[in-house]
């Protein structure tokens, strides 16, 4: 069974990516939006285990949350793919799951 997960609080602030990354198992699918985006940015303290967590498992970015936040895509870590709308329900439908992490 394939789940997305989806991530919308900052790794700053609460312990959903961390869950997240925990639970997750290989294969699966991340999506971070909302605050969650900021565990995409290079330079953080998150950033090595969204990197470890990357060798087992694809993970997204809502483009929109990035923008609307003034980050820059620049700062995306690499291999983390920027979705929009019409890629998060993409995401959505080809899962058999999702699986929010609040």
């Amino acid at each position: 069974m394939s789940i997305l997960h989806t991530v919308n609080k900052s790794p700053f602030e609460k312990n959903s990516l961390d869950e997240c990354l925990t639970h997750s198992t290989d294969g699966c699918a991340i999506l971070l939006l909302e605050d969650g985006v900021y565990a995409a940015m290079q330079g953080t303290n998150v950033e090595s285990a969204v990197k470890d967590a990357m060798a087992s498992k694809k993970v997204y970015a809502l483009g929109p949350d990035i923008k609307l936040r003034g980050l820059s895509t620049d700062r995306i870590i690499d291999g983390i793919e920027v979705v929009d709308f019409a890629g998060f329900v993409d995401l959505s439908e080809s899962n058999d799951k999702v699986q929010a992490w609040l």
